[in-house]
């Protein structure tokens, strides 16, 4: 076969669709924490959220900042805003973003069912150009345009769109299966035929309707890759997101990793790190509130568990017999202890003593009490913002960056 020289790399989008999940979400301070989780896996991209809504405001300003003194890189943080210039300059006078997703609709159903006669074919076109144009000028570094819904969209359309948008400057094209409409066939013809007419990178963002985000991307990707472009996969960790969800962060890997028809013949974004799902599956699950279902691959209860005779004996004799790949490829393995005995915690009604006796067990010291006074109040407010009992590494990330904490905990209304 021959070999590929194109790239496959991951564009996280948990801080942008996964938290439109209906009835869920994530307080800043979460958000924060998953940037952090995607960065340490070597996730290239984090699109972390909307720069002209004004709550995330100070959140996307904190973790600029924290990129910018070494925390979140190399990993590249991108706003998602409309692709009209109205939302370019908000973008730019709320926060410090230079990297941005430039979204309209491109399909039929939408221009129609959405517009309603104030856009048509033309007008999208010339309205997303207009977009782009805005972009170079305020100084975006880096934009990609999102074709909204690209999966029902007319494919000459589709192609018109992309070559116009890659004109007026797009590093590269979202191709959205909006509804999950898309399968694995499907998707590899028009990826390939849009890849090949246009000749720039395509970025597949799949969701979950008909259960085949993580396939229609992977075949997505493929196609992108054989027809002599680099692509970027849209995932979300644990697959959240809108309706039936997104791309599932850790099954999309495995699926490049693992899988017959992809491993060691597609190149995948070497800086990746798989051993880092067990801890980013497992805190996301905490932070939305949403168990991991038991047979959720890799990172599921289950994932490697055997019962029947038959797979018992063969697991225990060879694990190769029943077991694809090894659990500690994900970072699994080690005992989780629970402390049953005393347990003395800090959060929105903590005191002094307590709060020292939390860090200490961390190995945080502080130079004086003032210090301490002042991370307390922090590790309040905190809790009072995620209104959950906050982990190892929140109390951490607070200790450590109290500027940057505190900016991602102001939220005015």
């Amino acid at each position: 076969m021959k070999k590929k020289t194109n790239k496959i790399y991951i564009i996280d989008v948990t801080n942008r669709d996964g938290v439109q999940t209906s009835r869920l979400g994530l307080a800043k301070l979460q958000k924060t924490m998953i940037n952090m989780y995607l960065s340490d896996m070597g996730v290239y991209q984090s699109e972390f959220g909307f720069p002209v809504t004004n709550h995330e405001t100070n959140y996307l300003n904190a973790n600029l900042d924290l990129s910018r003194v070494g925390l979140l890189k190399p990993m590249i943080l991108q706003g998602w805003v409309r692709a009209i210039p109205e939302d370019i300059k908000k973008a730019v006078e709320l926060t410090h973003v230079k990297h941005l997703n430039l979204s309209i609709s491109t399909s039929k159903q939408m221009i129609q069912g959405k517009f309603r006669g104030k856009m048509n074919k033309k007008s999208v076109i010339t309205t997303m150009c207009d977009a782009c144009d805005t972009a170079k000028k305020l100084g975006i570094k880096v934009f990609g345009v999102n074709a909204e819904d690209a999966s029902r969209t007319d494919m000459d359309y589709l192609i018109k769109f992309s070559l116009a948008a890659k004109k007026h400057g797009a590093s590269r094209i979202r191709y959205c299966d909006t509804l999950g409409y898309d399968d694995p066939f499907t998707i590899y013809e028009r990826i390939y035929t849009l890849a090949k007419k246009i000749k720039l990178p395509i970025e597949l963002h799949c969701h979950n309707d008909l259960g085949l985000a993580v396939a229609c991307s992977v075949a997505g990707a493929k196609a992108a890759i054989d027809a002599g472009v680099d692509t970027y996969i849209n995932t979300t960790v644990n697959g959240m997101g809108e309706r039936a969800g997104n791309a599932d962060l850790v099954s999309v890997l495995l699926a490049i990793m693992k899988s017959s028809g992809f491993k060691r013949k597609y190149r995948l974004d070497s800086r990746l790190d798989l051993s880092k799902s067990w801890k980013i599956a497992k805190y996301a699950s905490y932070a939305f509130g949403v168990p991991l279902p038991i047979n959720q691959p890799g990172v599921g209860a289950n994932a490697f568990a055997h019962e029947s005779g038959i797979h018992a004996d063969g697991a225990l004799k060879d694990r190769r017999n029943y077991e694809l790949y090894d659990y500690e490829d994900l970072g699994r393995g080690e005992p989780e202890i629970i402390d049953t005995g005393r347990n003395i915690t800090t959060g929105e009604y903590g005191g002094i003593k307590g709060f020292r006796n939390v860090y200490g067990k961390l190995k945080i010291k502080f130079k004086d009490d003032t210090e301490a006074k002042n991370i307390l109040e922090l590790v309040r407010y905190a809790n009072v913002h995620t209104q959950k009992p906050l982990v190892d590494d929140e109390l951490l990330f607070i200790a450590k960056y109290p500027k940057q904490a505190k900016k991602i905990l102001t939220v005015k209304p």
